[in-house]
């Protein structure tokens, strides 16, 4: 079953156009809203509650806080990512990988980290990605790894200077 499948039979609002490639939507899926051409990478996490108020246990009980988690439109969450309660995602947002998003991010960023800071601007990181190979010419080759052998960058990032 799909990511996509999983989300919305559990409650998940998603959009049109959209890739969901994660199946962990935590114990409140009914709590999230995805909006269009929106990639939700593999290994994302979303958690809609502290878990930490269980430790008060007073005449009252124990504490529960959930919140919601938004995400506009345009948007590509990196994989391993851990969305945190409450945050809003704008539109036009990339959240690099392996990011823990703890605040709310305005639209037209890119940020990654953790926690996850803004790295430059979305129409930046639009210009960036533009000599990027095209659909198009990846479409041409008759299998997969061909076309992925045909996109393939070769240079290689320079060591660290220690």
């Amino acid at each position: 079953m799909s990511g996509e499948t999983i989300a919305r039979k559990s409650g998940v609002k998603i959009g049109s156009g959209c890739r969901i490639l994660t199946k962990n939507f935590g114990s409140e899926p009914f709590l999230i809203d995805i909006g269009n051409n929106v990639t939700i990478s593999s290994e994302v996490v979303f958690v809609n509650h502290d878990g930490s108020g269980w430790l008060i246990k007073d005449t009252k009980g124990r504490r529960y806080l959930y919140k919601r988690i938004s995400i506009g439109n345009n948007v590509f969450v990196g994989t391993q990512t851990i969305l945190m309660p409450g945050v809003r995602i704008g539109n036009n947002v990339v959240v690099g990988a392996g990011s823990v998003v703890t605040k709310s991010i305005p639209d037209n960023c890119v940020v990654a980290g953790n926690p996850a800071k803004y790295i430059t601007s979305y129409d930046e990181f639009m210009s960036r990605v533009s000599h990027w190979k095209s659909e198009s010419e990846m479409l041409s080759a008759d299998d997969y790894e061909k076309r992925v052998k045909d996109a393939l960058d070769d240079s290689w990032k320079p060591y660290l200077q220690l």
